[in-house]
């Protein structure tokens, strides 16, 4: 008997050790899930109903996560990493729309309006994604009046930016181009620090080309104009600094 009682001892210690374990990796799904915009607003017990809804997918670099003029059935979080959201041109160039950072999502468009997707998302570096689908999505914006809330805020925060965009390559000048994309950036990846604002998204001159319409050889020659002026410092982690005396630049 005192064996037996030991095994069963044993198992029922071994199932609370799952079971802790098991709540451990749900409650650490719930954080992951609490880094997204769109849900910045519920409490744990809202987003504990939340959690069996989506798939965690993860994603290598360069990967594409959203293949353009797809009609996509899913919207796609970023719990952890970067993408960025590109149009090609007949030419084969490529145009970068935007870039998502961790908190962001896309694909809702697609859900919404059921058309097809007008971009390619592709992960800037290996990403973990949070997956939900049509049905659940708009069970969601249907039952979580905070949800619904959100994604508005957020949508009318894109359509702002998107016209900024359009006001940017409407300039002439190179510099005042890249001042304006800058600005923008700061507004949604900016993080205020006594030194100025820091740009926390990588970015290579390139990225920046793309999506200001210019050559890459005049990014180059703008921002070490910039940088030796003292205007912006480019960090160990490439990250760039916005110094205070960025905003006095004038054209």
């Amino acid at each position: 008997m005192p064996a037996e009682r030991a095994i069963h001892m044993k198992k029922n210690d071994n199932d609370r050790t799952r079971k802790v374990k098991n709540m451990a990796k749900e409650d650490g799904k719930i954080e992951l899930v609490r880094k997204i915009d769109l849900f910045a607003r519920l409490t744990t017990d809202e987003l504990r109903a939340i959690r069996d809804k989506i798939v965690i997918k993860n994603f290598k670099k360069n990967e594409i996560i959203l293949h353009e003029e797809n009609t996509s059935e899913f919207m796609y979080m970023i719990l952890d990493g970067e993408a960025k959201v590109v149009q090609t041109t007949d030419a084969g160039k490529e145009i970068i729309i935007t870039m998502h950072k961790t908190g962001d999502f896309f694909g809702e468009l697609s859900l919404i309006d059921g058309k097809t997707a007008p971009a390619a998302v592709h992960a800037t570096r290996n990403s973990v994604t949070a997956i939900i689908s049509k049905e659940d999505f708009f069970a969601l914006l249907l039952g979580q009046n905070k949800v619904l809330h959100n994604l508005l805020n957020i949508l009318c925060t894109r359509l702002r930016e998107c016209i900024k965009k359009i006001q940017m390559l409407n300039f002439n000048n190179a510099a005042q181009r890249m001042k304006v994309l800058f600005l923008i950036l700061a507004e949604s990846h900016g993080e205020k620090t006594e030194a100025g604002t820091i740009l926390k998204i990588k970015l290579i001159h390139q990225n920046i080309a793309d999506m200001t319409g210019l050559t890459r050889e005049t990014v180059t020659r703008v921002l070490d104009k910039w940088r030796k002026g003292g205007e912006i410092k480019i960090l160990k982690d490439k990250y760039i600094l916005l110094t205070h005396e960025f905003e006095s630049i004038v054209f």
